[in-house]
């Protein structure tokens, strides 16, 4: 999870060690099977996206994952889900060790998803946004046959306009209502947030994804937020101008996704619930978990297949998670689909 600055409005911290992992190796860190894992926590949005388009791609087998627990204290996010509390390939109780492991000194945000040379222990890079593009164009060599295209070349430009406004206003802009310090600063937020998602609907309703026919990138980050919304941030952050579920064509468009392979089956709702509930003690000091949503709504029908178009382009989609990656069923309407 990306850390944040205190001011009267947020400010979220974006000093990321921006080291890349490249084909050709320029940086001293070239793309190889089986040499880096990904940590992630499936609680957190920025890093469900590199989840999801790791499974998309299937690059499972090249890039290890380890997931964190939901909850973390001001030390770092841990592997309390694993035997022992330790990471079984990392050898560590807590992200922090990777993070101090590459610079002792290291005085920044301790975020995932995080990239870990496993020889070293050594994160390479917490750098989230281009973790994913790197991912889709670095890593296209190891692409499981059929992998879709989440970054076409020829749609970069309105793409990156796109994501831009989308992380301005919608994934950045749900922590700007939530951590905002004064009432000017939360309304500010607020309606930026809203009239963002107003045109997104426009957007996409005549158009099955973001970016026309096919899942791209711009989907994946737009879902993350749109996954958590109703379950966090309508209540927690004070996003409630309306429920997802009450803007037709959004919930539409996140039912769509969640409903294909390799993006409902990264969400874990009790992860995603517990984390902002009962590490934000700033903005809900009980702790307190809310029961709700209920969300058997997610596995209903959703319409957005007459809009024409295919999930993964020409490509096709990718294989059930592995055992040791699935969601628990009990934390996910997916089981009962």
């Amino acid at each position: 999870m990306p850390s944040y600055i205190e001011s009267d409005g947020y400010e979220r911290d974006t000093s990321y060690l921006a080291t890349r992992i490249t084909a050709d190796g320029r940086g001293g860190y070239p793309v190889e099977p089986g040499r880096y894992r990904l940590v992630v926590a499936r609680a957190c949005p920025w890093a469900n996206r590199s989840i999801i388009v790791r499974r998309l791609l299937g690059l499972e087998d090249v890039l290890s994952m380890g997931v964190c627990g939901p909850t973390h204290d001001e030390r770092s996010w841990t592997f309390d889900l694993d035997p022992g509390e330790v990471d079984p390939v990392l050898g560590i109780e807590r992200l922090q060790e990777a993070y101090f492991a590459r610079d002792p000194g290291y005085d920044k945000g301790i975020t995932v998803p995080a990239i870990v040379e496993v020889s070293t222990g050594e994160v390479v890079t917490n750098d989230y946004p281009q973790i994913t593009l790197d991912l889709s164009t670095e890593w296209r060599e190891h692409h499981r046959p059929g992998a879709p295209d989440l970054y076409p070349e020829a749609l970069r430009a309105e793409m990156d306009e796109v994501m831009e406004l989308v992380y301005r206003d919608v994934n950045n802009g749900v922590y700007e209502c939530g951590f905002a310090g004064n009432q000017a600063s939360y309304e500010d937020a607020y309606h930026r947030l809203f009239d963002r998602l107003d045109w997104l609907s426009d957007r996409l309703e005549g158009r099955r994804y973001l970016m026309g026919d096919a899942i791209t990138e711009a989907d994946v980050r737009l879902f993350t937020t749109l996954a958590r919304f109703d379950a966090v941030y309508q209540t927690h952050f004070k996003c409630n101008r309306q429920k997802l579920s009450e803007m037709p064509v959004l919930w539409a468009y996140a039912r769509d996704l969640f409903q294909t392979p390799g993006f409902g089956d990264t969400i874990d709702f009790d992860h995603i619930k517990r984390h902002y509930y009962e590490v934000h003690t700033d903005v809900n000091p009980t702790g307190i978990v809310p029961a709700g949503p209920d969300l058997s709504a997610w596995t209903t029908e959703h319409g957005r297949e007459a809009l024409g178009g295919s999930p993964f382009g020409e490509g096709t989609p990718p294989g059930p998670p592995s055992a040791d990656e699935r969601v628990d069923p009990a934390h996910t309407p997916l089981a009962a689909a």
